[in-house]
């Protein structure tokens, strides 16, 4: 399969556009793929460009989401907020949930903002590091459209969730923690059938309880219901999948009961005769003044401390590297900054596919 590459600017200008074309605003689509390049820009090439039609375009197009948000605040307090997305960008809405927490931490020490009737918003890690550049902890999770099986079922229930945390360091990257309640998410699943590439066992189950490694399949049998994902942890108990059952769930409640929205199957983007329809997803925003508790600078220089030891402990045998969270990212951002992003032949025929319908003859991917 052959790959070219595309820099960060051309790629982030060519979905602006075409989220222009689209018909959001801008403004938006300025933010909107801002947050998709970024994902691309860290080597999370399961929520970049890979998912800019499928997930967005697709979804303007088909009616489900407004490519004009209407952000609505709906109720405010000292160091919260709720607000109602009305099924507009989830990228929109996650920056500006994240800004307001952010300017409440900087009052009152935290804030936190919940969103209903949002849509999905792209890598999550994008908003805690909001708060990680201003000297703050930041917290956000979402829920999803069902995908993950309970420990002991079967039915794909829960969303993949992500819970994430962006903490400030006195290195050249932050520690971000970034990553799904489930062994592996649709994305990275939606990755692995565009290159054509066999999953490992356990990622995703049948019905029967076997796994699931063929991506085309598993993809359908997660519309269908007839596949699961697996929790962090994996099936059962014995490898402690309760664990990310339980931690679903967590963000589950957090993402639906405080600002009173959708959860569970209610979020599969389809109505009782299989008709499509927005996915109403919910997501909370915190943001934790670190000033608040010391000075900046040594909680930076303590949590740099302790990464370094943690790399700096005994490898496995045949280990050459002990990594922490956020550090491959930053590590692919300094070898994709002169290389850009990879774009392999699947990718190329849907960038393509957009060029053709909404006139963009100026933009060209190796084709």
């Amino acid at each position: 399969m052959q790959a070219d590459y595309a820099s960060f600017d051309k790629l982030e200008s060519f979905m602006k556009d075409v989220f222009i074309k689209a018909g959001v605003p801008k403004e938006d689509a300025e933010i909107c793929a801002e947050i998709l390049i970024e994902s691309d820009k860290r080597g999370i090439d399961s929520h970049g460009v890979g998912r800019f039609k499928p997930i967005y375009i697709d979804r303007i197009k088909d009616g489900i989401q407004n490519p004009v948000t209407n952000f609505e605040i709906v109720k405010d307090h000292l160091a919260t907020a709720v607000v109602d997305g009305h099924d507009g960008m989830g990228h929109v809405i996650g920056k500006k949930c994240m800004q307001i927490a952010i300017d409440k931490a900087k009052k009152h020490g935290m804030g936190m903002v919940v969103a209903r009737n949002s849509t999905h918003y792209g890598i999550a890690g994008y908003y805690a590091t909001m708060a990680a550049k201003e000297n703050m902890i930041g917290i956000t999770g979402t829920n999803a459209r069902p995908s993950i099986a309970p420990t002991f079922g079967i039915d794909n229930m829960l969303g993949t969730n992500p819970i994430t945390f962006g903490i400030p360091t006195d290195e050249d990257f932050p520690f971000v923690l970034d990553c799904a309640t489930s062994v592996s998410q649709r994305g990275k699943i939606e990755h692995y059938e565009r290159i054509n590439k066999t999953m490992p066992e356990g990622w995703v189950i049948n019905r029967d309880g076997s796994s699931e490694t063929d991506p085309a399949k598993a993809l359908a049998g997660l519309t269908k219901d007839t596949c699961a994902l697996a929790p962090l942890g994996g099936l059962g108990e014995d490898t402690a999948g309760y664990k990310g059952y339980g931690y679903a769930t967590v963000v589950e409640i957090l993402s639906a009961a405080l600002q009173q929205g959708q959860f569970l199957k209610a979020l599969s983007g389809l109505d009782a005769n299989g008709k499509k329809v927005p996915y109403h997803l919910g997501h909370f925003f915190i943001a934790i003044d670190i000033n608040a508790f010391t000075e900046p600078a040594k909680f930076k220089k303590t949590t740099g401390d302790i990464l370094r030891e943690l790399r700096a402990s005994t490898k496995a045998p045949g280990q050459k590297r002990i990594y922490t969270a956020g550090e491959k990212e930053y590590l692919a951002y300094l070898e994709r900054k002169d290389t850009g992003v990879p774009l392999n032949d699947s990718l190329k025929k849907t960038l393509k596919s957009l060029i053709d319908e909404y006139k963009l003859d100026n933009y060209q991917f190796g084709f």
